[in-house]
């Protein structure tokens, strides 16, 4: 009989134990429950710039951003970024890359991206990933790199920052260059 009660009493503790863990199933859907909501918000409010992509229809957690600025140096170009949703969504910041070459200064040639809504830790939480901020708040960050985001003061790309600070004449031909040798439509 003692057997059995501290049997009982170690199954009901596992069980409190693992309910109050995230696991995840638990996890993934929380994403999809707050993907799906974000998603209809989104695609009503996307800048001018911008349209989303999707290779799989039924995947939400994963799709192309592109974007065409119409105004700044990248003028006439189209960007294409991949974005990746984590299992931990919203507790973690979207995985953002971009997939066109360019010369830029948030923008390695490799397609790491310097933006603070992407930054996990930040100094400044107002600034940095947090869980109130949404797919359409990466979007709009990643689009205004090309306009009023674009910053030579925290590069992420110091050759580019460096080049505009000697050149800027320069820095404009390189940047038209890279657009016309790998960002014009296919």
């Amino acid at each position: 009989m003692f057997k059995l009660q501290q049997k009982v009493k170690e199954e009901a503790t596992k069980r409190e134990e693992s309910a109050a863990k995230p696991t995840f199933s638990k996890m993934m859907s929380v994403r999809s429950t707050r993907l799906t909501k974000e998603y209809p918000e989104l695609d009503g409010s996307l800048p001018g710039s911008c349209e989303i992509e999707h290779d799989d229809a039924n995947d939400l957690r994963n799709f192309k951003l592109i974007v065409r600025p119409a105004e700044g140096y990248w003028k006439g170009g189209k960007f294409v970024f991949d974005i990746k949703i984590p299992s931990e969504y919203n507790m973690k910041p979207p995985l953002c890359s971009c997939l066109t070459k360019l010369w830029h200064p948030n923008i390695t040639e490799d397609g790491k991206i310097c933006l603070s809504v992407l930054r996990e830790n930040s100094l400044d939480a107002s600034l940095g990933w947090s869980p109130v901020r949404t797919l359409k708040d990466v979007v709009i960050g990643l689009s205004s790199l090309f306009t009023d985001l674009l910053n030579f003061d925290d590069p992420l790309n110091v050759q580019a920052a460096e080049h505009f600070a000697l050149d800027p004449d320069d820095f404009v031909r390189k940047v038209t260059e890279y657009v016309n040798s790998y960002a014009q439509d296919d």
